[in-house]
């Protein structure tokens, strides 16, 4: 009996030593991931993702439910767009230390294709603001004012923003009785 567990604690050590020696050479050997992204290249792939659902959802939904609210103490469709794409400057300014900039007025954008054409356009600008700082940027605290932001919480808040609208809207889509264009079968 004694020497069954002997020979049971010999071979698990052994069985440890073995992982010990092996395990570490093994990972050593591998290379990085053939996807492999600087930071830059990170956010602005999750920007553009969030980008051109938001793009999608401003063509598709109907014109005339553009002002619908769940309630009226919130945002409309339209509102919400417009908000979403305004944020975009908002975030510039600050990243520039700029003067920042109040949520753009539905009065000004009186159709859904003058909507359309913002948001197009503030994707597209929000892409070029995160190409213009690069990888350089993230090895430096930035300046919000008087504060010193980590680059790579800015960033993240600066691309998670769209998506938590998106949320939002898939919301206004539901209550619509609307299938959101991300939620449709693929063709």
């Amino acid at each position: 009996m004694r020497k069954n567990r002997l020979y049971l604690f010999l071979a698990g050590a052994t069985l440890v030593a073995l992982i010990f020696v092996f395990v570490p050479r093994a990972a050593a050997q591998q290379t990085a991931p053939a996807g492999a992204t600087s930071p830059t290249a990170g956010y602005l792939e999750s920007w553009n993702d969030s980008g051109r659902k938001l793009i999608a959802m401003a063509e598709d939904f109907p014109e005339e439910k553009y002002d619908f609210k769940p309630k009226p103490e919130v945002r409309s469709f339209a509102e919400q767009m417009l908000h979403v794409s305004g944020a975009v400057y908002y975030f510039a300014a600050q990243v520039k230390g700029q003067k920042t900039t109040e949520d753009p007025k539905r009065s000004d954008f009186k159709t859904k294709a003058d909507i359309v054409a913002y948001v197009k356009k503030a994707v597209a600008d929000g892409a070029a603001l995160l190409r213009t700082f690069g990888d350089a940027a993230f090895s430096k605290p930035l300046q919000i004012g008087k504060r010193s932001v980590n680059p790579y919480y800015f960033w993240a808040d600066f691309c998670e923003h769209p998506g938590e609208h998106y949320g939002q809207m898939v919301v206004y889509y539901r209550l619509n009785n609307l299938v959101p264009p991300e939620s449709r079968p693929k063709k």
